[in-house]
C-alpha cells in the first residue's frame, strides 16, 4: 500500500529536497506541499494524506497550531492524518505540546536521508517516532514542566492488567520495544501486544501520549529514567 505524504514547510528547498528523497521510494507518494500551516490544513483536508510532514515554526499558522487542527478536526471532518514534526533543534520548545495534541514524534531536519524515509513509514504504520534517548528528554522535559500528577490517568491505571502497567512503565522510562522484552523474558511480539492492549484500555494514540500518560498518573516520577 503507498503511503501519501504532504510536506509543510516555508523553505521551498526543504520542500523540494524532502519531496525528492521519498517520491523516489515505491511505497510513498508526495501527494502536496504547503508554505504554512494555514494552507498544510487546507492542503490536507483536500488531499487526505497519511502522513504531513510538518515544521514546527512557520507564517501564518505555526506547525503546532496547524497539528492540532488535523489532529482535532471540527465536527464534520472525518479524516485525521499522522503528523511527524520537523524541528531544527534536538528538543523544540513546541516538540512537547505536539506530543500532548496528537503528533506522532518529531525528526530533525539534518536527520540522514535514511532516517527521514524510515520515520515515514514508522509513522504510517502506527507507530511513534520516539527513540529512547529522545523519550529521555522528553520525560525530564515533562517533569520540569509539570511535576503535580493528576489523579484522573491514575484512577485509569485500574483498567490493566499487572504485566500492562509494567509495560506502560517501561515505556515511560525510555525502553525501547527489544529492551522490554529482555527485561521482562518475552518475544518481542509479545511485547506489542502489550503496547496494543494498554493503548487500546486507555485510549492512546501511540507511544509518545503513553509516556505523557505514565508521568500524568504518577506512574513513573523523576530519577525512574534508565
Amino acid at each position: 500500500m503507498t503511503i501519501r505524504v504532504i510536506i509543510v514547510d516555508d523553505q521551498a528547498m526543504v520542500r523540494a529536497g524532502f519531496a525528492a528523497l521519498l517520491a523516489a521510494q515505491p511505497d510513498i507518494d508526495v501527494v502536496g506541499e504547503a508554505p504554512d500551516g494555514r494552507e498544510g490544513v487546507r492542503v490536507s483536508r483536500t488531499v487526505h494524506p497519511d502522513v504531513v510532514l510538518m515544521d514546527v515554526r512557520m507564517p501564518e499558522l505555526d506547525g503546532l497550531s496547524a497539528a492540532r487542527e488535523l489532529l482535532d478536526p471540527p465536527p464534520g471532518v472525518v479524516h485525521r492524518p499522522k503528523v511527524l514534526m520537523l524541528t531544527t533543534f534536538d528538543i523544540d520548545d513546541y516538540v512537547y505540546e505536539a506530543l500532548r495534541a496528537g503528533a506522532s514524534g518529531f525528526l530533525l531536519k539534518d536527520a540522514p536521508p535514511a532516517d527521514l524515509i524510515a520515520a515515514v513509514r514508522v509513522v504510517a504504520s502506527g507507530e511513534a517516532l520516539l527513540a529512547p534517548s529522545v523519550t529521555r528528554r522528553l520525560i525530564a522535559d515533562f517533569v520540569r514542566q509539570r511535576p503535580a500528577p493528576r489523579k484522573d490517568p491514575a484512577l485509569r491505571l485500574n483498567g490493566l492488567t499487572p504485566r500492562e502497567t509494567e509495560v506502560l512503565e517501561l515505556i515511560a522510562r525510555g525502553l525501547s520495544n527489544q529492551e522490554i522484552a529482555a527485561h521482562l523474558v518475552l518475544a518481542e511480539q509479545t511485547v506489542k501486544t502489550h503496547i496494543g492492549r494498554v493503548l487500546g484500555k486507555l485510549d492512546l494514540r501511540d507511544r509518545a501520549q503513553a509516556v505523557i500518560f505514565a508521568y500524568e498518573a504518577g506512574l513513573v516520577r523523576p530519577g525512574d529514567t534508565g
